[in-house]
């Protein structure tokens, strides 16, 4: 019989006086990391529902160059983990194929 082990993962998100996000802090409790983020996107399924739920951050420190990055690698993310998890080969380079669309529009290639 295998040993069950259950693992957590934290965000603490202080904010302003109109509910903008000013400091997020992740914490993952297995490798004992605590660090700071200026934008955290978190996808959740709902499984009753079948839907997903969304939750998208970002302090007023995140410049919008920097949040084009973190757009286009999270997108080449996803297509990375639609293979993996699905196998769904020819989507997944579909889909990176329009992040390199999305970096070329965006200039963020490197020259």
């Amino acid at each position: 019989m295998s040993k069950k082990k259950s693992s957590e993962i934290k965000f603490s998100v202080t904010l302003d006086e109109n509910n903008v996000p000013e400091n997020i802090i992740w914490e993952a409790m297995d490798g004992k990391e605590k660090s700071e983020s200026k934008s955290v996107f978190i996808s959740i399924w709902d499984a009753n529902e079948n839907n997903t739920l969304k939750i998208d951050l970002w302090t007023k420190e995140m410049n919008v160059d920097d949040m084009k990055r973190f757009f286009h690698q999270t997108l080449l993310s996803m297509s990375d983990t639609l293979k993996r998890a699905t196998g769904e080969d020819k989507m997944a380079n579909d889909m990176k194929d329009f992040c390199h669309h999305f970096a070329e529009k965006l200039n963020l290639l490197e020259k």
